[in-house]
C-alpha cells in the first residue's frame, strides 16, 4: 500500500515535470527560437545630441570657414529639422556675431534634446519639422532649414493666410536600412513600396529568410515620413501584423541623418535597384531617390538680411558649408 503511494507521487512529480518540459519547449519553438535571429531594433531612435553643434564653440562639431559675409544688425532667426542641424549651426558660425545664440540661464544644459535651452531672443533655434514649420508660419523663426513640407504643414500655412517660399540650398539621399544582421543589402523600389503597401510581408519573398517583415514609419509631419509618403507614388501606407514585432525591421530616413548624426553601428543602408547611397551616387544622380532640402521663409519678411543671406548659402562659401556637412550642393 505504501509502495503504491510512493509510484504515485514519482509519477506525478514525472507529469508535472513533463508539463513544464513541455511549456519550456513550446515558448521556445513559438519565441525564442523566432526572436534569437531576428532584425528588430533596427530602427531604434536615437536622440541628436545638440550640444555637438554649437556655434562660436571650439569643441563643437562644425564646419568652419574664412567667410565673406559678416551679418549685423536685425539677424534673421534660423530654425531646423534635426538632419539640417549642422548646416544651420554652421552657417551661423560663420556670418553672425558672437553672442547672437543664447541660452536660459545663460548656460546650454545637457537635457537640451528638443530646443527648450534656447533663450527668446536667441538666433538660433531648434524646434525639428513639425514644430519648426509652425514657428516659421507663426513668425517665431524667420527662416527653417527643412525637407519639403507635408499636406498638412501647408494647410496650415494657407489656413493662416501665410505664403512660404522654397529655396533649394543642396540635396540629400532618402535611404532605407535594416539591421546589419540581415543578410538583405539590395531591394528595388518597388519590392519597398510593395513592404511598405502591406503587399510582401516576408523577408523570405525578397531574398532574405523566412521572418516577418517589420516596416516601421515615423512621427506624421516628420521629414522623412513625409519623403516616404511622396516615394510610395500615391499608394497608402499599409498597416502591418501584429507579430510584426517579432521579425525584422526596416526603416528609412535621410543619409547624413542616419550616417553620420546618429551613428548607428547596428544597422546599415541597403541599396536600391543596385545602387548604393553614396554622395559620388547622389552626385552623379545614379541613386534613384535624391530629395531637395530648403531655406524655408514667409514671402511678407521684410528682414533686409534673408536676401542677403540666401544668397550667401547658395554662393560657392555657402555651398562649401553644405558640403562641409555631409550633403551634396547644388553646383
Amino acid at each position: 500500500m505504501a509502495r503504491g503511494r510512493v509510484w504515485k507521487q514519482v509519477l506525478c512529480l514525472v507529469l508535472v515535470a513533463a508539463v513544464f518540459v513541455g511549456f519550456n519547449a513550446g515558448m521556445y519553438l513559438l519565441l525564442t527560437r523566432r526572436l534569437a535571429n531576428n532584425f528588430s531594433g533596427a530602427t531604434q531612435a536615437k536622440m541628436v545630441d545638440v550640444g555637438a553643434y554649437l556655434p562660436h564653440e571650439a569643441g563643437s562639431d562644425l564646419v568652419r570657414i574664412d567667410a565673406d559675409l559678416a551679418l549685423e544688425g536685425d539677424l534673421p532667426v534660423l530654425d531646423g529639422a534635426a538632419a539640417l542641424l549642422p548646416v544651420y549651426a554652421s552657417i551661423v558660425n560663420a556670418v553672425y556675431p558672437v553672442g547672437s545664440v543664447t541660452y536660459e540661464g545663460g548656460v546650454f544644459s545637457d537635457d537640451n534634446y528638443y530646443g527648450e535651452n534656447f533663450a527668446p531672443d536667441s538666433k538660433m533655434q531648434y524646434r525639428n519639422t513639425v514644430r519648426g514649420y509652425a514657428a516659421v508660419v507663426d513668425g517665431t523663426s524667420d527662416i527653417l532649414f527643412c525637407a519639403a513640407p507635408s499636406a498638412a504643414q501647408k494647410q496650415y500655412a494657407a489656413e493662416q493666410g501665410v505664403e512660404l517660399v522654397y529655396v533649394p540650398i543642396g540635396r540629400e539621399a532618402f535611404v532605407f536600412f535594416v539591421n546589419r544582421d540581415n543578410p538583405v543589402d539590395n531591394l528595388s523600389i518597388e519590392q519597398v513600396r510593395g513592404i511598405y503597401a502591406g503587399d510582401c510581408t516576408n523577408w523570405a519573398e525578397v531574398g532574405g529568410p523566412n521572418r516577418i517583415i517589420n516596416p516601421v514609419t515615423r512621427l506624421a509631419g516628420s521629414g522623412s515620413q513625409t519623403a516616404m509618403e511622396a516615394f510610395m507614388g500615391g499608394r497608402a501606407i499599409g498597416g502591418k501584423s501584429p507579430f510584426a514585432v517579432a521579425g525584422g525591421s526596416i526603416g528609412f530616413s535621410f543619409r547624413y541623418y542616419l550616417a553620420d548624426m546618429v551613428g548607428n553601428a547596428g544597422v546599415k543602408m541597403l541599396s536600391l535597384d543596385g545602387v548604393y547611397p553614396s554622395a559620388e551616387n547622389i552626385r552623379d544622380g545614379s541613386y534613384p531617390i535624391v530629395a531637395e532640402f530648403y531655406a524655408i521663409y514667409r514671402a511678407e519678411d521684410d528682414n533686409p538680411n534673408i536676401p542677403i543671406l540666401i544668397e550667401w548659402i547658395l554662393s560657392p562659401a555657402g555651398q562649401a558649408i553644405i558640403e562641409g556637412c555631409g550633403y551634396v550642393g547644388l553646383r
